[in-house]
């Protein structure tokens, strides 16, 4: 399998959920299967079939998070020299030329995107047009109403 690139913020993000679904939910999910086990029944047990259920989720996202942890390129954006470019993990203020609407963005890997935070995916469109481009560079990107152009103000490494 292919290392998926991660930033370090993201990686101590799953390694907390992990650590939490670890030490909280699985226990707490064992316990609630032991009390619906001494209800008796457990064929019309609705109790126990939810806390199977609960279990089944949980077991399912650790071992999710172990392969992606276990398949990632971990990056620290603060210790890459970009030299100035945008490369994976910096973020990125754009001027729309459009809208002179002010955007920032950081480019993360896909498990981390969320458009809501600033946090694009490195696969997504405004990031494949922004890679390796520069300060005072424009970035034409294929949106689905057309291209847009983003001048680019500022390449950080935070």
């Amino acid at each position: 399998m292919s290392m998926v690139p991660l930033t370090k913020r993201g990686a101590d993000k799953l390694r907390a959920e992990l650590t939490r679904l670890k030490n909280e939910d699985r226990p707490r999910v064992i316990q609630a299967i032991s009390e619906a086990r001494a209800h008796g029944d457990l064929k019309e047990n609705a109790e126990y079939h939810a806390a199977r259920e609960e279990q089944s989720f949980v077991e399912g996202r650790i071992k999710e998070i172990e392969g992606k942890l276990g398949n990632a390129q971990i990056i620290d954006v603060t210790e890459v020299n970009g030299n100035g470019k945008v490369i994976f993990g910096a973020t990125v203020d754009l001027l729309d030329l459009d809208t002179e609407e002010e955007v920032t963005y950081q480019i993360v890997g896909e498990d981390e995107a969320d458009i809501k935070s600033g946090l694009i995916s490195v696969s997504s469109p405004v990031a494949r047009a922004l890679i390796g481009k520069e300060e005072g560079d424009v970035a034409v990107v294929q949106a689905p109403g057309g291209a847009r152009e983003y001048e680019i103000s500022e390449v950080r490494y935070v």
